[in-house]
Order: C-alpha cells, then sequence, then structure tokens
C-alpha cells in the first residue's frame, strides 16, 4: 500500500527541512567563551563580536568566493570562444569579481587596522 503526499504537504516538508538545516547552523555558531581568538579575526577580539565576525565574513569573500569566481568566469570565456559565441560579458564578470576582491581585501585591511590607520 502506498502512501500519497499531496504536493502542499511535500513543499511543507521541504520548506521546514530548509529551515531546520538553516537554524542549526546558527545554532551550532562558533563560540569561544572568554578565550580569544588569534590570527584568525581581529588581534584580541572574539568571534563572538561585531569586528571578529565581519572580517571572517570580508576575508571569505575577498580571499575565497570572488577569486574562484572571477576564475570561472575565466573558464566561461573560454568556452564561449571556443564556441563562437561573444567573449564579453564573462571577462567582465571575471573583472568585476576580481575587483570585489580588491574592495573586501582593502575594507580588511581597514579593519585590521583600525583607528592606527587613518591619521
Amino acid at each position: 500500500m502506498k502512501v500519497k503526499v499531496d504536493e502542499a504537504l511535500r513543499r511543507a516538508l521541504a520548506v521546514s527541512a530548509i529551515c531546520l538545516v538553516l537554524a542549526s547552523q546558527f545554532v551550532g555558531a562558533q563560540n569561544l567563551g572568554t578565550q580569544p581568538q588569534v590570527n584568525v579575526a581581529v588581534q584580541g577580539q572574539t568571534a563572538a563580536q561585531p569586528e571578529g565576525a565581519f572580517l571572517n565574513f570580508i576575508n571569505w569573500i575577498g580571499n575565497v568566493i570572488a577569486p574562484v569566481g572571477a576564475g570561472g568566469a575565466v573558464v566561461g570565456a573560454v568556452v564561449s570562444w571556443l564556441h563562437g559565441r561573444g567573449v564579453g560579458r564573462w571577462l567582465a564578470a571575471g573583472a568585476g569579481l576580481l575587483a570585489v576582491s580588491g574592495v573586501t581585501r582593502l575594507i580588511e585591511f581597514w579593519i585590521a587596522n583600525g583607528t592606527a590607520g587613518v591619521p
């Protein structure tokens, strides 16, 4: 005997499963307590403080996501060129992602230096 599940129930189960996965990410977030996080975020700050969390986020975008995306855009440009299509949009996307990487690295530099970087 098969159990038939209607479409509305399937969608509700899928949405609740996604919400459960996302909620578990927040519940199991990094908690160092009173121990400082060294050589990963802002010196002397913990990951619970906004400066450390923001620097980690900027570091991830600038050092991982944008350069990998730029590499993927260059590969897309090569594939488009091989098929005889336009490559301008791919190259523009790659350049834009590298620009995002550069700007996020600049923000990371400003956060790391704090007020010492501003005269």
